[in-house]
């Protein structure tokens, strides 16, 4: 046992104040997969595919949804063999199978109670066709993802469902979801060229096929002739056929695509439309080709405010008809609510309650002809009565990126915004419906009543161009009273949509498990039998997804209700909507930020001491807390701003031992020394491998490391890696403080490890300096000072006290009292002393803090040096890698700045992400950081380049293990290439 192995009972909720919750995992699952299902599935797949412990089971049975349903087991398929060994073993043993990419569907239709299949994690890719014309584009891939790799060739997919960043194009697909722009054009439906699927038989499907036609003849004859037969029924009456035309001229995912027998000549292409929108019911689809469409660059937009909602959504025919790209519709509490969102004025709390606006925007491929979308606009909104913050037309709309993307993030963060604001304890419910444009303030005035009379205060958001409204309930699913107040709401909207307005029920979110019972109510009796007949003929087993889509049980929406109990205040708003975790260094290999509060979540169901309890909090240890990288980059994706990576340090925190924290403080005090033993130990490493070689060396320090950290502790001793650098210079440069520019604070990173090649980073960065005439001065006492990163990432609360007070106390004297900036050569240094420091500074060093201007030192050289520089030379070609604390600071504008000076081309990848490293995370975890790098290696991989770039020495030594590329400063390029 290791000397500090940390306790887990300190992961353990206290006991005091907490009640089982009626829907906890009982006690009989706390084994997890039980045999034979878990043995049988680890023969077929292998165990690494198969997972079955009661975390792994927890973990999947939330999602977006406001219902939650435990899996007996998860699948993680790699390809389609494995899905359909899974399909087939289903088959033989009477089994329940459910596929499930990102999780961010709101209505349960990725939550399975039997075989849960993740097809998310090997299933991501983008291969650009025809120039851009069409891509194909694996399920697991993100629209965000696909739309990066397009954009570089003007194009672009025609969905673009908010959750972009999140959703995967596999559920893009099965769901038909749409977004902003796609209404019943642009949608999946109208822009899938042809689809790879795997039927629930087992058998593959590619629709691009010549020949494909005649071999699903001879594999499903059966399904064949069905197909045809329902079609020819359909066509041969006339009412159901107008019918079935009439209701896809609105935004509709309620139930299946009937149209596909109408527009399908063929069972495969009938099979293409069904699949799309089938929510995974008619089988797994493997691959998408995507015709693209026009990325329209030049964008105005406006954001509009009006006294109510009605009024909003007279405004919005008017924009129709003057050809706006997107009318999006936001009512008064989604507005007040949006002020939990980074960037949205903090004044629109103060929004009067009945205020509601429209984001509207114009989009053309040419100058000439957004000034066309811009008159058309003004002679719209001369016809407006508008109020504040926007009471006058004058130059309403814009043209700003910056403005643009911040009206963007308000509306995308609907959903999660208004969820974060809900009242502690309750559940979310999602739901959109449309009705015919013309019908829109109507139905808001409708929508609005039927609420009020039902006690809820709901928020109101949606895609106004196309009648398609969102609002979201917020109530305890603990609470049968509150139950009940849903179902009779439920009851009466259904009926006000249908019966009112001829509506869709669901516009694009799909039916999933909320809409299933009142499907006969907007299609009525014939048309919701052909879909139970379609079901029959592509899934006469119902192996998959059943009580998705399809329900005769009335109360199946109320069945399966998550409840929410109360966690860590930092994590508490959580809806569990995923958009955290495509960002997540830890997403391939243990939990996502998601998951580690649904798991936190789950201990709290339960009974103190419980088996279940026993199980995740055994597990939390290493899946949560220690493979976590603490970058913290889930809060920027999270439109609410939850620091799951917080949480996860405040737990470190609590499992060190009063001991611990003594020894992390006095490391603190001490830290010259340390600093100068951390060097030495580097200089050790190098001369043994120069003694007995690269290869011998780095095996004999790994075998040492590994043995210290299984006798001290994994989490504390760092494991030696390959390609690790040798020690720096003892002395930084001299540079004299009388005449200087700035302050130049060299990190500790860069005092102990060394750069690559002949020049130290130091020594460059004073010579670029000095050469633009903005010389910087490095203090003579820099040593034992640090960003207090160190200590803050493990969660050390006193050692990084103890250093963060000293290096603000060190820089406001060093700077003159903020007089001079202090450049500082480490993204992740310079964000930790410009904002991580300043919880833990005492009242008198949080007012010298105020005082300082802290600098990333990119940032310097892109805004300070390089106007007054002389490029001299450049190399070909360079890939960029931003840090994580890049994109907290906002510098990868600059960053790309400083590259773009020094290199022809620079490349920064799609797939570019956190690389885990954290300092020396990679180290204590170097699985965490080889996962988390993957997928941006192997595209850096795919070419060459003449130059690796980043601008943080432990980032780039992370990269370098991944790629086997060194990769180094984009600082001592701009040395080199401004060098006379």
């Amino acid at each position: 046992m290791p000397l500090l192995e940390p306790d887990p009972e300190a992961l353990r909720p206290a006991p005091t104040g907490r009640a089982p919750s009626p829907d906890r995992v009982p006690e009989e699952r706390a084994g997890g997969t039980p045999e034979p299902l878990r043995g049988d599935l680890v023969a077929l797949l292998g165990a690494d595919k198969v997972l079955t412990h009661v975390s792994d089971l927890v973990r999947y049975a939330s999602d977006a949804s406001p219902y939650r349903f435990l899996p007996r087991v998860v699948v993680v398929a790699e390809d389609v063999d494995d899905v359909s060994t899974v399909l087939s073993y289903a088959h033989g043993k009477g089994r329940e199978v459910v596929f499930r990419a990102a999780g961010t569907s709101l209505n349960g239709q990725a939550q399975g109670e039997d075989i849960l299949v993740d097809v998310r994690k090997h299933w991501a890719g983008v291969e650009v066709l025809d120039g851009g014309e069409r891509a194909r584009i694996g399920p697991g891939t993100t629209v965000v993802r696909a739309n990066a790799a397009l954009a570089r060739h003007g194009r672009v997919l025609g969905p673009d469902p908010a959750s972009a960043i999140a959703c995967t194009v596999g559920g893009v697909v099965a769901n038909n979801a749409s977004g902003m722009t796609a209404g019943t054009t642009r949608n999946s439906y109208r822009t899938v060229a042809s689809l790879s699927f795997v039927l629930p038989s087992g058998t593959a499907v590619d629709t691009a096929e010549p020949d494909a036609d005649a071999l699903l003849a001879h594999a499903e004859p059966a399904l064949c002739a069905g197909l045809l037969a329902i079609k020819r029924e359909i066509e041969a009456d006339a009412g159901l056929t107008a019918r079935i035309r009439a209701k896809y001229e609105i935004k509709n995912t309620n139930g299946y695509r009937l149209d596909a027998f109408l527009d399908g000549a063929t069972p495969v292409q009938i099979l293409r439309g069904l699949m799309v929108g089938s929510e995974g019911t008619f089988g797994f689809i493997s691959e998408v080709v995507f015709d693209t469409l026009p990325l329209d660059r030049c964008v105005s937009s406006a954001l509009l405010f009006f006294p109510t909602l009605p009024a909003a959504a007279a405004a919005v025919p008017l924009f129709n008809d003057a050809g706006a790209r997107a009318v999006e519709l936001m009512d008064g509490n989604t507005l007040r609510a949006s002020v939990r969102v980074p960037g949205v004025p903090a004044d629109w709390a103060d929004l009067a309650k009945d205020t509601a606006a429209l984001l509207v925007e114009f989009r053309a491929p040419d100058e000439t002809g957004r000034e066309a979308c811009e008159r058309a606009a003004a002679e719209v909104m001369g016809r407006l009565e508008l109020v504040a913050p926007v009471a006058s037309v004058t130059n309403a709309f814009t043209r700003d990126p910056g403005v643009i993307a911040g009206y963007w993030k308000a509306r995308k963060a609907f959903v999660t915004a208004v969820g974060g604001s809900r009242p502690p304890g309750t559940t979310l419910i999602t739901e959109d419906f449309a009705v015919p444009p013309a019908r829109l303030a109507e139905a808001c005035e409708a929508l609005l009543g039927l609420q009020t009379r039902h006690g809820f205060d709901a928020a109101v958001a949606g895609h106004a161009a196309h009648g398609n409204l969102h609002f979201l309930l917020a109530f305890d699913a603990a609470r049968p009273s509150d139950v009940e107040r849903y179902a009779a709401f439920m009851d009466d909207f259904c009926r006000l949509t249908v019966e009112r307005f001829d509506g869709s029920l669901k516009a694009e979110h799909a039916t999933g498990r909320n809409i299933a019972p009142f499907l006969e109510l907007e299609w009525g009796p014939k048309a919701t039998e052909l879909m139970w007949r379609t079901k029959q003929v592509i899934d006469p087993d119902g192996v998959l997804a059943p009580r998705v889509v399809l329900d005769r049980d009335p109360k199946a929406h109320l069945r399966g209700l998550k409840t929410i109990p109360k966690v860590e205040l930092i994590a508490d708003p959580c809806i569990e909507c995923g958009f955290c975790e495509p960002t997540c260094p830890s997403e391939d290999l243990t939990t996502t930020p998601r998951q580690r509060i649904v798991l936190r979540r789950e201990m709290m169901r339960q009974s103190p001491g419980s088996d279940v309890e026993d199980g995740l909090v055994a597990a939390y240890g290493y899946d949560a807390v220690d493979t976590c990288a603490g970058d913290s980059t889930c809060k920027l994706a999270c439109p609410v701003g939850i620091d799951t990576g917080a949480l996860m340090k405040s737990f470190r925190h609590a499992r060190h031992s009063p001991r611990e924290e003594r020894v992390a403080a006095l490391t603190a005090r001490r830290f010259q020394q340390v600093e100068a033993s951390a060097r030495l130990a580097l200089g050790a490493a190098a001369t043994l491998r120069s003694v007995v070689g690269e290869r011998t060396g780095d095996r004999l320090l790994t075998a040492v490391t590994r043995a210290a950290r299984k006798a001290v502790r994994p989490d504390l001793v760092p494991e030696w890696l390959p390609r690790l650098p040798g020690a720096a210079a003892r002395r930084l440069p001299r540079t004299a403080r009388v005449g200087a520019a700035a302050v130049y604070y060299p990190a500790c990173v860069n005092r102990i490890f060394a750069g690559p090649g002949d020049v130290p980073l130091a020594q460059a960065v004073v010579a670029v300096s000095a050469r633009a005439g903005r010389p910087v001065w490095i203090p003579d006492d820099v040593a034992g000072t640090c960003c207090a990163t160190i200590w803050h990432s493990k969660g050390y609360e006193a050692g990084n006290r103890v250093m963060a007070n000293r290096v603000v106390k060190a820089a406001w004297g060093w700077t003159a009292g903020g007089a001079l900036p202090l450049v500082v050569d480490a993204s992740s240094c310079a964000l930790g002393i410009a904002h991580e420091v300043v919880p833990y500074l005492t009242a008198d060093n949080r007012a010298l803090h105020e005082e300082l201007t802290v600098v990333d030192s990119v940032v310097w050289a892109a805004e300070e040096l390089l106007p007054r520089l002389t490029v001299r030379r450049t190399v070909g070609s360079a890939v960029l890698h931003p840090t994580c604390s890049m994109r907290h600071l906002g510098d990868e504008p600059q960053l790309r700045a400083v590259a773009e000076a020094c290199a022809d081309e620079v490349v920064v990848p799609d797939d570019a992400g956190c690389c885990a490293f954290a300092g020396d995370r990679g180290m204590l975890h170097p699985e965490l950081s080889e996962s988390a790098t993957r997928a941006e290696a192997a595209e850096v991989a795919s070419r060459a380049y003449d130059a690796y770039l980043s601008a943080n020495r432990m980032c780039e030594v992370g990269m370098e293990q991944a790629t086997g590329r060194a990769y180094r400063s984009v600082l001592l390029d701009l040395e080199r290439a401004t060098r006379p």
